[in-house]
């Protein structure tokens, strides 16, 4: 575990609560720490620190299969982090009768509300972990108010979101709330070179994630393309989106253009090294640059072609890098 996880799982254990909120940006850790609350409710042999690691509660978390542990995520979500789906869902993805959904669905969370009035199985209490929250719609959202405010028995609700504004009121009132804590630079490189990553490649990665490990780390497949990224956006050179996802893409020239926009007010770039960056752009095509970027964000999960797509968005940002004052 990350060491600014560490501190702060300890902290949060020696507080008492049944639901906890912890909100920040993306890449922080949110995930991580909730998980080690759970762990530590649920542990046989709990320490200050948190669980124990060794007992039979925590191999079962390992293995994804603790009885009295309940994980609310959308499906793409539990499938990339390896928790299993319901029977259910799992039988109607199998038969192509839908896809995995991208938001928590409303039926998981009345299965989720029928766990926690259950009794528990281990009689170490129960723990709701929800992940991320903002991807609960409204109805999924209005489902967990009830439980939320007065939950049966021994239960515990730990819900992570790096878009706590986009939760209801009515939520976010209901749990305690923790702000998570930004690592220090020298913690953070440390710990992704601890992860397999070179010292080189993890400053290059810790930056192009604005200094978010946890973000870092999932960037390390593009790591060796970030610092030719500029030049080769500006040359309308596809290739260096190859095998990325339209919201990468995206994301990665909503960077581009934030760190051109800097340099030409005087600051200094936050995501690419000054020398990386290329010539030219006016602030007025960098600036609706942004602001197409801005719009095409809100839409960037639809099912759109990506390929087509990564080809409007690099002849968009060539005529904004290319455009002349």
């Amino acid at each position: 575990m990350a060491p600014w996880i560490a501190e702060q799982a300890q902290s949060l254990l020696a507080q008492r609560g049944h639901a906890w909120l912890l909100a920040g940006p993306s890449g922080l850790g949110q995930y991580a720490l909730a998980l080690a609350l759970a762990r530590a409710w649920l542990c046989d042999q709990p320490t200050p620190q948190g669980a124990c690691g060794v007992c039979a509660s925590c191999h079962a978390i390992d293995v994804r299969a603790h009885a009295d542990l309940c994980v609310l995520m959308p499906e793409t979500v539990l499938l990339d982090l390896g928790w299993p789906l319901s029977e259910k869902a799992q039988s109607e993805i199998d038969s192509k009768k839908r896809k995995p959904s991208k938001e928590i669905r409303v039926e998981a969370m009345r299965d989720t509300v029928e766990f926690a009035q259950r009794t528990s199985a281990r009689g170490r209490g129960k723990a709701v972990l929800v992940f991320p929250a903002e991807r609960m719609n409204v109805f999924t959202a209005n489902a967990l108010l009830k439980t939320l405010e007065e939950p049966a028995g021994d239960v515990k609700f730990v819900l992570a979101t790096d878009a706590a504004h986009l939760l209801l009121p009515t939520i976010r009132s209901r749990c305690l709330g923790h702000t998570m804590t930004w690592p220090d630079p020298v913690s953070a490189l440390h710990w992704l070179q601890s992860q397999g990553l070179a010292a080189a490649q993890a400053s290059v990665l810790l930056r192009a994630a604005g200094g978010r490990p946890a973000d870092a780390l999932q960037m390390a497949p593009v790591g060796e393309r970030w610092r030719l990224l500029p030049k080769a956006v500006q040359r309308g050179d596809v290739s260096v989106f190859k095998d990325w996802t339209p919201a990468q893409t995206v994301d990665a020239l909503h960077k581009l253009c934030h760190d051109l926009l800097a340099v030409k007010a005087g600051a200094q770039p936050r995501f690419f090294a000054a020398a990386d960056l290329p010539k030219g752009g006016s602030w007025q095509s960098l600036t609706a640059w942004a602001k197409s970027l801005g719009n095409t964000r809100r839409t960037v999960e639809h099912p759109f072609n990506p390929g087509l797509m990564q080809e409007a968005l690099l002849s968009q940002a060539q005529l904004a890098l290319n455009s002349r004052p």
